[in-house]
This record gives C-alpha cells, sequence and structure tokens, in this order.
C-alpha cells in the first residue's frame, strides 16, 4: 500500500512524495531524490548586514501563499533562548521578551520583518523566526528560518605619521606609523604602497590590534621603517583591508623627495659667488648715495671718504 512523505520547502511548499512498500532504504531514497529535485527545500541562513546604532532589518522571507489572515498566526523571533519578538495571533505581545529588547523591535507583517532599533554589536548572532498557525486543538509550527546578522562600524581614515622629528637624510631610515580606529569588525590587514619612479612596491608588516573593552570598537597600528633615495620623489600610502565585502580605506599619501649631497654642495658653491656679486654691485651705490647727501647739506661740508 502506497504511504506519503511530506516535504516542507522553504518558500511553504507543501510536496507529496509516492513511497512504495515499507523499507527503511526506500523511504531514504525517496527523500533523497526529492532533495536532489528540490534543491531550496533545506532552510538556509540568510546573512544580514547592519550599520552600528542604526536599525537591522532581519526578514523572515514568508510568503503566505495562502494569504491566511495574520490574526491566526503566532509569530516567534528568538535568539538562543531569549525572546526578541511575539506576534500573538495579530496583537505584539511583550510579556515574555527578553528585558534587553523591550522597546528596540517592531515587526512589519505586510512584509514579514523584523525591525531591530539601535542595534550594537552586542546584538550580533542568529536570529530564528518562528510560524505558528491556529488548530483547532493547539497552534501549529508551519515554518522556521534564520538570519545571522552582522554589525559594522566604519573605521577613521588611515593616517601616517612620522615618528621622528628632524631633517631627513639620503638613504637614512624614514620610520613611520600608519593608526585607523573606531571600526567593527577586525580588519584583515594593512598594507604599505611605496611608489617611486612609476613603480608601486606593497610591503605588508605586522598589525597591532586592540578592542575597547567597552565599545567593542577596533583600533590598529601599523609601523614602517625604510630608506629614501635622494633626487627621487617617493610616495607613501597606506592601505586598511577590512574585507572582501566591505572593501579597503586608504590614507592620503605622503610625498617625500630629499636632495642629494652634491646638490647641497652645488647649493653652497653657488652661495658663495652670488653673495659676492651683490657686495660688489650695492657697495658703490651705497658711496654714491652718501656722497650725494653730504653735498647738499646746509653746511657745504666737504667729506673725504677714503676706500
Amino acid at each position: 500500500m502506497a504511504c506519503f512523505l511530506l516535504l516542507k520547502a522553504v518558500k511553504h511548499t507543501e510536496v507529496l512524495v509516492p513511497v512504495h512498500g515499507k523499507s527503511v532504504m526506500e523511504v531514504c531514497i525517496c527523500f533523497l531524490y526529492a532533495m536532489i529535485l528540490l534543491p531550496g527545500i533545506a532552510a538556509s541562513v540568510h546573512q544580514v548586514k547592519s550599520f552600528l546604532n542604526h536599525t537591522a532589518y532581519l526578514s523572515c522571507y514568508f510568503t503566505n501563499s495562502q494569504k491566511t489572515d495574520v490574526k491566526d498566526f503566532i509569530v516567534f523571533w528568538q535568539k538562543g533562548n531569549e525572546v526578541v519578538h511575539e506576534v500573538y495571533y495579530g496583537q505584539e505581545k511583550h510579556d515574555n521578551l527578553s528585558p534587553k529588547y523591550i522597546n528596540r523591535t517592531k515587526m512589519d507583517m505586510d512584509k514579514w520583518t523584523l525591525q531591530l532599533l539601535n542595534a550594537g554589536i552586542v546584538d550580533e548572532g542568529q536570529y530564528k523566526c518562528i510560524i505558528q498557525r491556529r488548530d483547532k486543538k493547539s497552534p501549529k509550527v508551519i515554518y522556521t528560518s534564520e538570519c545571522l546578522l552582522y554589525i559594522i562600524a566604519n573605521y577613521s581614515q588611515p593616517e601616517i605619521v612620522r615618528l621622528h622629528t628632524g631633517e631627513l637624510k639620503p638613504n637614512k631610515y624614514l620610520n613611520l606609523s600608519c593608526s585607523s580606529s573606531g571600526g567593527y569588525p577586525e580588519p584583515k590587514q594593512m598594507t604599505w604602497l611605496i611608489s617611486r619612479e612609476n613603480r608601486t612596491l606593497r610591503l605588508m608588516r605586522h598589525m597591532d590590534v586592540s578592542q575597547d573593552a567597552v565599545t567593542k570598537l577596533y583600533s590598529v597600528t601599523t609601523k614602517l621603517n625604510i630608506t629614501v633615495p635622494a633626487n627621487t620623489f617617493t610616495n607613501i600610502s597606506c592601505l586598511l583591508h577590512l574585507g572582501e565585502q566591505l572593501g579597503s580605506l586608504v590614507s592620503v599619501p605622503l610625498g617625500i623627495e630629499i636632495p642629494g649631497e652634491e646638490m647641497e654642495q652645488v647649493k653652497i658653491d653657488f652661495l658663495g659667488p652670488l653673495t659676492a656679486v651683490i657686495i660688489l654691485i650695492t657697495l658703490p651705490l651705497f658711496f654714491v648715495i652718501l656722497k650725494k647727501k653730504r653735498n647738499s647739506s646746509p653746511t657745504n661740508q666737504s667729506v673725504s671718504l677714503a676706500v
């Protein structure tokens, strides 16, 4: 006698698969066959991203294809053993809510979406939507889905700082640091970009990571110690990698050009003759002006200047 295996698809599609015989093996084979034909039958975890202190939107992904009145449903949102939100036959119920979610959740029954207000890092995690339908005896679970919430906080633009003062010398070491703060989650890495003469070199250095005990936000720093050649313009940037889906942040480039010792010597050699020429031109002019002033005085005194 034929029997039927009732399978529930993710989108609340009921599929009747005929199973002939009483062998458990036949039932398993039939079930696997249905899984191949309906790959969406296994519920997947939906990933949701929300910015820190913004509203997070968690959807049940329930279609309500039978257009059942919302007053015939009980909707639970849970995180672990905590009740996040409850809609009891069309009315929001707060008796069983975890204290940290009171006045922080709203349910859009048209879109079957939960709004989590002022989402924080502590709200990260997996949430489960459970829908029950009114039945003659007791409510019956007809649908479940899960959302994995990730919180994002924007990092500050990376900033390059020189770690020593004083004049830069050719081929001497240049010490730099690059920092960024106030972000979440923890970034992947930081990269130095050294560009000169149409060539760019990428350098990886150790990244120091710290997390604030209260805000849970991260701060990162990396350091660079390199020599800079003389008479060559060098452009240095710092790149913060946040992940494949979050992209990267780049610092304002630091441009450095150190004159060589030959250039310094040219400046010194040029300065001496230039000073002598200026003196030779201005000195006679000074005496001419002084003599005119003496001759125009009322006493008509003659001034004898010895050079």
